[in-house]
């Protein structure tokens, strides 16, 4: 399978609490939400695209209980079947209730099993949100895509998807799009590390 980071992120690249208010207030933070009032119906229709390309979910613990929370009770909502019915992966290093089936908890040398999980017949594994587990994948050389939902807004502070003095990645961007409410979709392939150059008169 290939491993794809989906992240809404806003314009100063925090990826902490897009959904609602008290989706995640680690840390202290109180400006969730800020990605809802961007959404719009060509971006849900986008989205749901991508989640049928799903074979998987892979998440970190925090996003995990928080789905596990919700989803089960969203059964109007049209992605409700496919997130309640795919095989659920969570990396977790302190104890967690497994109860959102089927679930099955990563514990150990996290890189080595989403490796082994890869190498599964399928399409895509997914990740989404679960920004620090992204970062260490990403890290490790493990994430083939990254679908990266940028809001038209500066939420100003925010747990970011690349904080200072994370691992550098090389990209190649795919595709790119906007939608009506503002939204600017990319795309991109991880091509390893990235390369760099000399501008200017000589170069």
């Amino acid at each position: 399978m290939k491993l794809v980071v989906q992240e809404f992120l806003s314009l100063d690249g925090v990826s902490q609490g897009p959904g609602a208010p008290d989706e995640d207030t680690s840390d202290g933070f109180t400006r969730g939400g800020w990605f809802v009032p961007h959404m719009d119906e060509e971006f849900v229709d986008l989205a749901g695209t991508w989640l049928a390309e799903a074979d998987a979910l892979l998440f970190g613990r925090r996003t995990y209980e928080n789905f596990a929370r919700d989803w089960p009770t969203m059964t109007d909502h049209p992605f409700a079947p496919v997130m309640n019915g795919l095989p659920k992966y969570v990396a977790a290093h302190s104890p967690t209730k497994a109860d959102w089936d089927p679930t099955t908890i990563l514990s150990g040398e996290i890189p080595a099993q989403v490796a082994e999980l890869k190498r599964q017949p399928g399409r895509e594994l997914q990740i989404h949100g679960s920004a620090l587990l992204a970062q260490s994948l990403l890290a490790a050389g493990l994430v083939d895509t990254l679908r990266l939902v940028i809001a038209p807004v500066v939420v100003g502070k925010g747990r970011r998807l690349f904080p200072d003095g994370g691992a550098p990645a090389g990209l190649r961007l795919v595709d790119h799009r906007t939608t009506p409410g503002g939204l600017s979709v990319h795309t991109f392939d991880a091509v390893g590390l990235p390369e760099y150059g000399h501008y200017g008169a000589g170069a």
